[in-house]
């Protein structure tokens, strides 16, 4: 099994992955890492956690919607970043609720 070094947020992990597909893991590394910096800076200090599963959730809306083949429209940016962080707070809140019953 080969490794391959990324950075994120300034943290360094070493990725296991199939022999040959080091740069690719890097290259997607570094693309995670653009988008989570830019979302921070649209969100703010709302702690990694938060910040990862925002990112996450604007990843597959983005995956989902070229799967169907809708553009995206950068003017809505803002909005969907704000309605998943409304829905990241929801999640949290849910999972908070559901380990203190347990």
């Amino acid at each position: 099994m080969a490794k391959a070094d990324i950075t994120l947020r300034g943290r360094s992990f070493s990725i296991a992955c199939a022999p040959g597909q080091e740069m690719r893991v890097q290259r997607l590394g570094e693309q995670l890492d653009d988008r989570v910096t830019q979302i921070a800076s649209a969100v703010g200090d709302i702690g990694e956690e938060r910040l990862l599963l925002i990112t996450a959730l604007a990843l597959l809306d983005e995956l989902d919607s070229a799967r169907r083949g809708v553009s995206a429209r950068p003017e809505t940016d803002a909005r969907a970043i704000e309605l998943l962080v409304q829905v990241a707070a929801k999640v949290e809140a849910l999972a908070d609720r559901l380990e203190n019953e347990g």
